[in-house]
């Protein structure tokens, strides 16, 4: 019996201190900032989208006319559109992280404000490390806009390049059955 007039106590005094008009309303200001950022976020991820599935089409488009034989000069830019396809896939899933993280801030903005144990540090970690996943993913996203705007010769001695890192590498791994 005693339970039942704890939760009691407990849901009555939640009750009242959410009561407070004046205490929702700080509340809904403090979590504005974070939801703007919010938005940016997602207007940032609908550019990166764009770009990536740009990217994805046109390495398929090549992956497939170096199938086929047809080869073209084009082909030789394969090694960069697929580093630019990292680097905005993973710009992407920071963005996205940071933006969930965000999300939290905001519910435990709201929660913090109506229990006891404070959860001032906990806010205060999940937006440190969701502004830590925005600079990641623009620092990706800075990397990937780089190399999109290099010039077809560059981009061609880049892809050069990274072919025969990509071979070094794969020639100094031993093969599976040898370890």
């Amino acid at each position: 019996m005693e339970f039942l007039s704890a939760s009691t106590s407990f849901a009555d005094e939640l009750l009242q201190r959410t009561s407070s008009t004046a205490r929702v309303q700080q509340m809904v200001q403090l979590s504005l900032t974070p939801v703007f950022l919010l938005a940016a976020i997602g207007a940032v991820l609908n550019v990166m989208n764009q770009r990536l599935t740009w990217i994805v089409d046109r390495v398929h488009a090549l992956e497939r006319m170096a199938e086929s034989e047809l080869h073209t000069r084009d082909i030789e830019s394969l090694p960069v559109l697929r580093q630019r396809r990292r680097y905005a896939h993973t710009a992407i899933n920071l963005s996205t992280a940071a933006g969930l993280l965000i999300c939290a801030v905001v519910g435990l903005t709201f929660v913090s404000a109506f229990v006891r144990p404070a959860l001032g540090s906990i806010v205060a970690m999940c937006w440190i490390v969701a502004m830590t996943l925005v600079f990641g993913s623009l620092l990706s996203f800075l990397l990937e806009t780089r190399l999109a705007t290099k010039s077809i010769v560059d981009t061609r001695r880049l892809s050069r390049r990274l072919l025969r890192r990509r071979n070094d590498e794969d020639e100094s791994e031993p093969p599976p059955d040898q370890e």
